[in-house]
Order: structure tokens, then C-alpha cells, then sequence
């Protein structure tokens, strides 16, 4: 597929800015991956086809990662109870790995999809 520059399609740079959004996401404590889902959120409505797969997949992986946290929270906190017991201390090593892992797979998954949009290529 080939990318005409004379006229770029419309979000495609929302889907780029999203992407860099998310990619600062990890110094900036998520506060950027938040406001890169609300910019992908606004911008899918107007999107060419292209932007929009991009858009749609930037909420998608958003989600994904906020309701692992969700679970990896609630999760935390029943280490955090069970520490008494020191059951809890496996649960917040489990927890840690876990949330590390989502934070490699939130950032590679935007990586491979700023260079899918570069290279004109849909998600």
C-alpha cells in the first residue's frame, strides 16, 4: 500500500502522536498513555481507513493493559493483606514480574505499530 504525501490521510497523525504518547508512557507513569487513549478515542470518528485500524488498535491494546493493572492491583493488594503470613511476599514477586511484563508488551505493541504507520501498513 502505498502512502500518497501530497494529501496525508486524515488521523494519521493523531495515530502518530498516540503512538509517541504511549512510548513516554513509561517515565511518565501512564499519565501519557492516558492521554494518548483520549486523542485516539476523539480522533477515530474523522480517520481515514488506515488511521483508524491504527486508532482502533490503540484503544485496544490501552484496554487490554489498564484492566491487567486493574487485576494486577486488586491482585497487589491481597499480597499486601497476606503479607501477615508471608504468603503474601510469592504474591507481590508474582505481581511485580506480571506488571513488568505488561509495561515490555505495552511498549513493543507500540513500537511495532508506529512502524506499521510509517511504513503505510494497517494494524
Amino acid at each position: 500500500m502505498s502512502v500518497n504525501t501530497a494529501y496525508p490521510e486524515a488521523g494519521r497523525g493523531a495515530a502518530f502522536i498516540v503512538y509517541a504518547l504511549y512510548l513516554l508512557s513509561i517515565p511518565s507513569a501512564a499519565i501519557f498513555a492516558l492521554i494518548g487513549v483520549i486523542l485516539a478515542l476523539a480522533a477515530r470518528d474523522g480517520a481515514g481507513p488506515l488511521a483508524r485500524a491504527h486508532l482502533d488498535d490503540q484503544v485496544r491494546v490501552w484496554m487490554v493493559a489498564f484492566w491487567w493493572a486493574v487485576g494486577l492491583a486488586i491482585l497487589g493488594a491481597l499480597g499486601v493483606v497476606l503479607s501477615v503470613v508471608l504468603i503474601g511476599i510469592p504474591i507481590l514477586w508474582l505481581v511485580a514480574v506480571l506488571g513488568f511484563c505488561v509495561m515490555i508488551w505495552f511498549t513493543v505493541k507500540a513500537l511495532i505499530g508506529l512502524l506499521a504507520l510509517l511504513d503505510g501498513r494497517p494494524r
